[in-house]
């Protein structure tokens, strides 16, 4: 079992945003473990912030396998004993529909099973699994990468500006994710573990693409933010740097 320094698993943690907040949760001296599928991609993405001289290692994880599931829960037990923090950041948008558009007439069937298959079956029970090492933790803290597309408030007002990006498959995942996040903290509301949603921002990444505003040090800010607040800090909540964001 690990000493008093903090445990972070970080999933889709070999690019964009979770390899960005994988540099930074270590910057703060916690040990992270960098979840990817892609096994180079992941070791590589490790090896680089190896050569920063943090404390990180890969591991092998895809959200939608049980074995890899179960295998990580393992490992982590037999390591470490506990978990502190959990970032669900692994996610995807479906190549056969576009953010840009509305799909609701349109979406395929495996467009739907596949998106929520990663964004939230994959998500959901990865988190009930670790949740027994999470409750070892004196403060754990689990951090569900949504989007302020999730949000049912924003898409239902039209001046929110969302008009033209109703991609069903996404957006739904999004807002079962933002769901999750309050049952979560509602089943955990009177143990020291936080459970809240974060919306990165439109960001320079695979999904977000080359037109985003911001770039990915500032989209991972907030999710570090909430897998590292203090005692007195919110849960089931959804924010967007600071700022609390409608359901």
């Amino acid at each position: 079992m690990t000493g008093s320094k903090k445990i972070a698993l970080i999933t889709g943690a070999n690019k964009g945003i979770g390899l960005a907040a994988s540099r930074q949760l270590a910057n703060l001296g916690i040990t992270v473990l960098m979840g990817s599928r892609d096994t180079n991609r992941g070791t590589a993405a490790a090896a680089k912030l190896k050569s920063e001289g943090l404390d990180v290692s890969f591991i092998q994880l895809d959200v939608t396998r049980p074995e890899d599931i179960s295998r990580v829960r393992s490992e982590l037990k037999d390591t470490f004993g506990r978990l502190d923090i959990l970032i669900n950041n692994a996610g995807i948008t479906h190549p056969d529909e576009p953010l840009f558009s509305n799909s609701t007439a349109t979406v395929s069937r495996e467009a739907l099973r596949q998106t929520f298959d990663v964004n939230f079956f994959g998500l959901v029970e990865l988190t009930q699994a670790l949740l027994p090492l999470i409750q070892k933790s004196p403060a754990g803290r689990i951090v569900n990468i949504s989007s302020m597309l999730g949000s049912l408030a924003l898409h239902s007002n039209p001046d929110s500006g969302l008009d033209q990006i109703k991609a069903l498959a996404y957006n739904a995942s999004k807002a079962a994710v933002n769901q999750f996040t309050i049952h979560l903290a509602a089943l955990l509301k009177e143990t020291p573990i936080k459970v809240n949603s974060a919306h990165p921002g439109w960001v320079k990444t695979d999904l977000g693409g080359e037109e985003a505003p911001m770039d990915v040090e500032t989209g991972a800010k907030t999710g570090v933010a909430l897998a590292t607040l203090p005692n007195d800090g919110p849960t089931g909540g959804f924010f967007h740097l600071g700022e609390v964001l409608p359901w």
